[in-house]
C-alpha cells in the first residue's frame, strides 16, 4: 500500500468512464456533487446528470422513474441522507418493485469527521441489509470502488455502495471483484479477521503485528455484505476457530451480524465484533475519532488479542 486515494474520488472517476461506455448511465445527486465526486460526470455528460436539490426522497423517486425507461441511474448523496432520510423511497419505490437503481452513498461512518454525529451514518449497512433484494457492497479501496461500480451497473436490481470520505490506502496487489465473493488477502491458521471498507487496511496491519508474536492471522475482505460469501466465512471460521469482524459501522446490524448469522449453529467458534459500540458519532478529526471509538490499529489489535 503506497498510495492514498479517497474511495469517493474513485467512484466519481468510475462513473465518468462508465458514462463513455454506456449511454444509458445517468447520475443523480442531491446538491452535493462536489462532495460525492459526481461533479466530473456532470461536467462531462450534463444532459445525463440531474441535481435533485436538497430533496433526497425526490431524487430517489426520480431515479426509480428513470429506471423504468431503460436507464441505469446512480444516485448519490451522503449516506445519512440517502440511506436514512430517503429510506421509505429506497424501500418502496426502488426495492419493492425491484427497479434497477444504484445507490452510491458517500461520507459513511465516523471518518466523515467534523460534521459530527448528525451526519455520520453508522447504521446504513443495517438499514440496507434488511431490505429484501438489496445488494450491499463496501469497497476497501479506490481500485475496488471502480470495480464495484462496473459490477453493480452490469447486474439487474437495486444495489447500495457504501463509500468512505477520507483518502485511504490503495492496495498494490490486484484483487478480483465478484459480487458475493469475498477476497482472501492473507492466509492464516490461528484467527480470521473479516473486514470491510477502510478497515481492511487496519486488519492487514493487525495481522502483520500479530505475526511478530507468532500468531497466524487470516485476513478476508468481505466487500459484499449482502449476499455474503457464506462458503468463505464458514471455511475460515472452521479452520481458525476464532473469528473477528472489523467495521466502521455499528456492531448492530452490520458486517458482524452478517457473519455471525452465517456461523450460528454451524460450529464451535470464539467470535468478536469490532465496530462502533451502540454510540452516535461526534465531531472530530477522522484519526481522532477512530481512536475514540476503538477503531485505530492499536485499539483493534488489543481487541483481537482478547480472544486469542
Amino acid at each position: 500500500m503506497s498510495e492514498l486515494k479517497a474511495i469517493r474520488a474513485a467512484y466519481g472517476e468510475a462513473l465518468v468512464d462508465l458514462g463513455a461506455e454506456n449511454d444509458k448511465i445517468v447520475v443523480l445527486d442531491a446538491d452535493l456533487a462536489h462532495a460525492t465526486m459526481t461533479n466530473g460526470f456532470a461536467e462531462k455528460y450534463p444532459e445525463r446528470f440531474f441535481n435533485g436539490g436538497i430533496a433526497e426522497a425526490n431524487m430517489i423517486s426520480m431515479a426509480a422513474g428513470l429506471s423504468t425507461m431503460g436507464f441505469i441511474p446512480f444516485c448519490s448523496t451522503f449516506a445519512i441522507f440517502g440511506a436514512g432520510r430517503a429510506y421509505e423511497q429506497v424501500r418502496n419505490s426502488v426495492a419493492y418493485p425491484n427497479f434497477n437503481v444504484k445507490l452510491g452513498m458517500t461520507h459513511a461512518g465516523i471518518t466523515l469527521g467534523e460534521d459530527g454525529g448528525s451526519h455520520q451514518a453508522i447504521e446504513d449497512i443495517a438499514l440496507m441489509r434488511v431490505i429484501p433484494g438489496m445488494t450491499v457492497i463496501v469497497p476497501c479501496d479506490a481500485k475496488e470502488a471502480k470495480r464495484a461500480v462496473n459490477a453493480v451497473a452490469a447486474m439487474k436490481g437495486p444495489a447500495y455502495l457504501r463509500l468512505a470520505r477520507p483518502a485511504s490506502p490503495v492496495f498494490e496487489q490486484e484483487m478480483p471483484f465478484e459480487i458475493g465473493k469475498a477476497n482472501v488477502l492473507r492466509d492464516g491458521e490461528d484467527v480470521v479477521l473479516f473486514a470491510c471498507g477502510i478497515m481492511v487496511a487496519t486488519a492487514l496491519e493487525c495481522a502483520d503485528r500479530l505475526s511478530e508474536n507468532g500468531v497466524s492471522a487470516a485476513v478476508v475482505n468481505v466487500h459484499t455484505i449482502k449476499p455474503i460469501d457464506e462458503e468463505c466465512v464458514l471455511h475460515y471460521a472452521a479452520r481458525c476457530k476464532k473469528a473477528v469482524t472489523i467495521e466502521e459501522h455499528s456492531v448492530i446490524g452490520g458486517l458482524g451480524d452478517a457473519v455471525s448469522g452465517v456461523l450460528i449453529g454451524k460450529g464451535d467458534f470464539r467470535f468478536k465484533k469490532i465496530g462502533v459500540q451502540d454510540r452516535f458519532g461526534q465531531s472530530g478529526k477522522p484519526d481522532d475519532l477512530l481512536r475514540e471509538y476503538g477503531l485505530d490499529t492499536d485499539s483493534v489489535l488489543k481487541q483481537i488479542e482478547s480472544i486469542l
